[in-house]
């Protein structure tokens, strides 16, 4: 897998033949085809192994403070791996099947983040929605960087992309003033009156469980 990231790297994904990777790799192309069937499974298992290898040498912080600056830092990481790892990264994001591969190493990291985002109320959006929010951007802001001339990449494209995700996903202040359950609960009673997406029956009884939860 590193003689195909490098081959990829350095000769683009044309560069990448069974022939070429096993002579680099000293094995015969039959020793190659046992371990990974074809030339699309091994780019399938460089694609997963390229991005694990990226997020192993990186520092994840596994209780931050900022939710929000842990955001941005994550997403600086995100478009740093893309912009080192230019061709790996086109491999695992401009084709729809490898994307969802890519896609789903992160998601649970990702999801951590958001989840703390929403617990401390700074949330703006549905957490799923603000996960594709934060992988489109990313993923847009690497691709199109990717796709300019040297002479017109301006990293103040980078930074406002980043903070168009900020402001898309992330609340200036929190809409609870309280940690815990109980001042998010009093606030969502209190919104109920004026929501009209619930039947009565259904409002009743999420108005007892939130009654519960505020005690």
């Amino acid at each position: 897998m590193d003689v195909t990231i490098d081959l990829l790297e350095r000769g683009g994904r044309d560069a990448v033949t069974t022939r070429a990777v096993a002579e680099a790799a000293g094995l015969q192309a039959p020793a190659l085809y046992r371990l990974f069937g074809d030339k699309e499974a091994l780019l399938d298992a460089v694609a997963e192994y390229g991005f694990t290898r990226f997020l192993a040498a990186k520092h994840v912080d596994p209780d931050p403070q900022d939710p929000v600056r842990e955001l941005r830092v994550r997403w600086d990481t995100a478009v740093e791996f893309g912009l080192a790892n230019p061709a790996l990264y086109a491999l695992m994001y401009a084709e729809p099947a490898r994307s969802a591969i890519a896609s789903r190493l992160g998601l649970g990291l990702l999801m951590n983040r958001i989840r703390r985002l929403a617990v401390a109320g700074r949330l703006r959006v549905d957490e799923n929605l603000a996960a594709q929010i934060i992988h489109a951007t990313a993923r847009g802001a690497v691709l199109t960087w990717l796709s300019l001339p040297d002479a017109e990449r301006n990293p103040a494209l980078l930074v406002a992309l980043r903070e168009a995700m900020i402001s898309a996903v992330v609340s200036q202040e929190s809409a609870v003033r309280e940690e815990g359950p109980a001042g998010a609960a009093r606030a969502l009673r209190a919104a109920l009156p004026s929501q009209n997406s619930l039947s009565a029956a259904e409002q009743h009884l999420l108005t007892e469980w939130l009654e519960r939860l505020s005690g």
